[in-house]
C-alpha cells in the first residue's frame, strides 16, 4: 500500500494536471497529507502564517503587483505619458523616447517587466501606430525591450526575492540597480534616435507652453508617491506606500 507521502505527491501532480495553480496544488496536497496522517488540519494554517510573519519582506511582492493594477485602473499611466511627451516628444522619434522614459518612471512603481509592458503598452502602442506613424512591429519591439528596465530600477520584485534568499541588504541591491537601469534606458533612446533618423519617423507637435504647468502638476503627485520614500527604505515600506495610489489614480 502506498505511503502517505507517496499519495501526497500523487495528489499534487493530479491537481497540477487539472489546471490548479501550483501554489494552491501544494497547499491542497499538504492538507491531504494531514488528513491521511491523522494530524491537526490547523497545522497548515499555522505554518502559512508563520511563514508570512518570518518573511515579511515577501509581502512587498503582492503589494507591488497591486500597485501596478491600481495604476492601470486609474489615470496615473495617462498622466505620466503626457508628462513624458512634454519632456522628450519634441525630438525625432519622440514617441519611442516617450516609451522608454515612461518605462523608467514606471519601473519605480511596479518592479516588474510584465507590469511595465502591460501598463505602458496598452496606451503607447496605440499612440505610436495611430495614423501609421510607426510600424506596429517597431512599437511592440521597443515596448517589450524598454519593459525589461522594470526589474532593474528599484523597487524590484526579483531583488526582493533574491535579498530574502541570500540575506543580502535590500537597500544595497536597490542602489546597485539604479545606474544600470538608467544606462540601459539611455542606450534604448540612442538606438531609437538612430533608427528614427534612418527611417524618418515623425516629430510630435510641441505641447503649448500654457499646457505644460497643468500637465506637470497632474503628474507631480504620481512622481512624488513613486519616489518620495527613498531607495534606502525597506521593501515592505515601498509596497505599503503604493496603497495611496488608489486615491491618486481614482480621483483624477
Amino acid at each position: 500500500m502506498p505511503g502517505h507521502f507517496t499519495l501526497c505527491i500523487v495528489a499534487l501532480v493530479t491537481l497540477a494536471i487539472l489546471g490548479l495553480p501550483i501554489g494552491l496544488a501544494m497547499i491542497g496536497a499538504s492538507i491531504f497529507y494531514l488528513l491521511l496522517a491523522g494530524l491537526d488540519l490547523g497545522t497548515a494554517a499555522e505554518q502559512l502564517l508563520n511563514g508570512l510573519f518570518n518573511s515579511y519582506v515577501l509581502l512587498a511582492v503582492p503589494l507591488f503587483i497591486l500597485a501596478a493594477d491600481l495604476m492601470n485602473s486609474g489615470s496615473l499611466t495617462d498622466r505620466l505619458l503626457k508628462f513624458c511627451l512634454v519632456l522628450v516628444g519634441r525630438f525625432r522619434g519622440g514617441l519611442g523616447h516617450v516609451n522608454v522614459v515612461a518605462n523608467i518612471i514606471f519601473a519605480g512603481m511596479s518592479g516588474s517587466a510584465i507590469a511595465d509592458a502591460v501598463g505602458i503598452g496598452r496606451i503607447i502602442i496605440g499612440m505610436m501606430t495611430r495614423d501609421g506613424k510607426y510600424p506596429i512591429a517597431y512599437a511592440g519591439a521597443i515596448t517589450a525591450s524598454a519593459a525589461i528596465i522594470g526589474p532593474i530600477i528599484p523597487p524590484s520584485i526579483p531583488m526582493v526575492v533574491y535579498a530574502l534568499v541570500s540575506d543580502t541588504s535590500i537597500g544595497f541591491l536597490f542602489l546597485g540597480g539604479v545606474i544600470p537601469g538608467l544606462l540601459l534606458g539611455l542606450a534604448f533612446m540612442i538606438m531609437n534616435t538612430l533608427i528614427a533618423r534612418r527611417r524618418r519617423y515623425p516629430v510630435e507637435p510641441p505641447v503649448p507652453l500654457r499646457e505644460i504647468p497643468r500637465i506637470a502638476l497632474d503628474a507631480f503627485p504620481a512622481l512624488v508617491r513613486a519616489y518620495f520614500p527613498g531607495m534606502n527604505q525597506s521593501a515592505l515600506l515601498w509596497g505599503a506606500r503604493r496603497l495611496d495610489w488608489m486615491i491618486v489614480g481614482g480621483h483624477h
